[in-house]
């Protein structure tokens, strides 16, 4: 977009430049700048002088770029090259040094200057940015020791998980025989446990994890914990979402109990297929849809083994704030409303 110059301003010296230009600039509370149709500046307004330290003179007398940090000064050159071919508008980040020798962060925005349909060259606006390049150094250093600190914690998490395996099973293989079924049945649930803080360490990004491969990731894992080929858990629907931690850990709790659940009630040469529908859109809340195979199944499920399903995944839901329904059976899903701020889609 071409901006038409103001006041008849002419082309190349700054004398040429009228008057109420130059007031229109000197008033403006932001730095200002003009350039001829060769790039050459040919005048600063009173701010951007304040900001240098310099004369109007002393600034188009030297190049300004000068002034510029040595790390920005090949981008900025390259941007403003290929904003002049093309006449085009254009707007860059650089830090300027101030009159006092600090390095402040500029926005500088400009658009070309055209009268009679003949290009004069650019004015450009300057703001200062520097807060906010700092706030979002800010949160960028504090969303990394996040990811660290998470990674830490459910590293040691699983690591203590490990041994409570282990131990679970020693006492299960020496308790009576009507009791083992209920050991193996709390071990396969802390494997389980294991199993989902370990695929939340493996996501790419801790602190937001999306939640289709989640969940894909998850379902092939619990798919081996007995007896491979036993547990089938499929997932599919019409979206995925963004959820942290905290929401991913109790969808993956909850999974991993239908699982268990499906396991608990049938025998051993009956297959477990668990499917999950992830439904999200823009601007709706997420879905998950939960069916479970187990209640197809005709067969006896293992004796002396309470079903603690139902309870243990309202608690999960209730820990994450996701509003849950039904009985994962075909006639009645488990439904899992997951809350808006939780998520992105």
């Amino acid at each position: 977009m071409a901006v038409e110059t103001p006041g008849g301003a002419g082309v190349g010296e700054t004398a040429a430049l009228s008057d109420s230009f130059r007031r229109f600039a000197d008033s403006v509370p932001l730095m200002m700048w003009r350039s001829d149709e060769s790039g050459r500046p040919i005048h600063h307004n009173e701010c951007w002088l304040e900001f240098t330290g310099r004369s109007l003179d002393e600034e188009l007398a030297q190049d300004w770029r000068r002034g510029l940090h040595p790390d920005d000064f090949e981008r900025h050159a390259r941007v403003v090259a290929d904003a002049f071919a093309a006449r085009a508008h254009f707007t860059v980040e650089f830090r300027l040094r101030r009159h006092d020798g600090a390095y402040r962060w500029l926005l500088d925005t400009a658009r070309p200057l055209v009268e009679d349909g003949r290009f004069l060259g650019y004015l450009g606006s300057c703001f200062d940015i520097t807060d906010r390049k700092h706030a979002e150094e800010h949160i960028e250093h504090a969303l990394a020791e996040k990811e660290t600190l998470l990674a830490e914690v459910y590293h040691r998490v699983r690591n203590n998980l490990q041994v409570m395996v282990s131990l679970i099973g020693l006492y299960g293989r020496a308790a009576p025989d009507p009791c083992r079924g209920s050991f193996e049945a709390l071990g396969q649930r802390v494997r389980a446990i294991a199993l989902v803080q370990q695929h939340l360490h493996e996501a790419p990004h801790i602190a937001s994890i999306d939640l289709k491969d989640y969940l894909h990731r998850l379902a092939s894992g619990l798919g081996q914990l007995r007896r491979a080929g036993r547990i089938s858990v499929q997932v599919g629907g019409t979206g995925t979402g963004l959820v942290e931690p905290r929401t991913a850990n109790a969808l993956g709790m909850i999974v991993a109990e239908v699982v268990a659940e499906c396991l608990d009630a049938t025998a051993e040469s009956v297959a477990c297929p668990i499917t999950i529908e992830i439904q999200a859109g823009a601007g709706a809340p997420v879905r998950l849809s939960i069916v479970s195979g187990a209640s197809e199944a005709d067969q006896p499920g293992r004796p002396n083994v309470p079903k603690l399903g139902p309870r243990l995944i309202a608690a999960y839901a209730a820990q994450a704030e996701i509003a849950v329904s039904g009985t994962a059976t075909a006639a009645d899903p488990l439904l899992l409303h997951l809350p808006e701020a939780r998520v992105r889609t």
